[in-house]
């Protein structure tokens, strides 16, 4: 497997056990509708969460998280109306993104980031 998806999968697993431990209720993970992907899925409670992990090695080339762009931000917003439309969920919703730098030596720093961006 490319190094980069062994980084974006243990990320995932990580931020899954982060969310886990908040007492989030998980919904669904990499849950997909054709070109369109949420990372988790899950309920802070009664609130839908829609959460995008990002993870890198290196902040060279800039956090986590400044690679949730608008288009980003438009696919998981079109994403999310899907979703909401298919389990016919009425009430509150939140965008939230989990940031994950990870060192040389596998220590991750998680960042959560709530209500992350509420798209237009």
């Amino acid at each position: 497997m490319a190094k980069h998806l062994e980084t974006g999968q243990s990320g995932e697993i990580a931020a899954l056990h982060y969310i886990e431990n908040l007492g989030y209720r998980i919904l669904a993970k990499n849950w997909r509708y054709k070109h369109l992907e949420v990372d988790i899925i899950a309920m802070d409670g009664s609130v839908l969460l829609f959460i995008e992990v990002k993870t890198r090695r290196s902040s060279s080339y800039g956090l986590p998280h400044e690679a949730v762009n608008y288009q980003k931000q438009q696919q998981l917003d079109r994403a999310a109306n899907l979703y909401i439309s298919y389990i016919k969920h009425i009430g509150e919703i939140r965008f939230d993104i989990v940031s994950i730098l990870i060192d040389g030596s596998s220590n991750y720093q998680i960042e959560h980031i709530k209500d992350a961006f509420w798209p237009e």
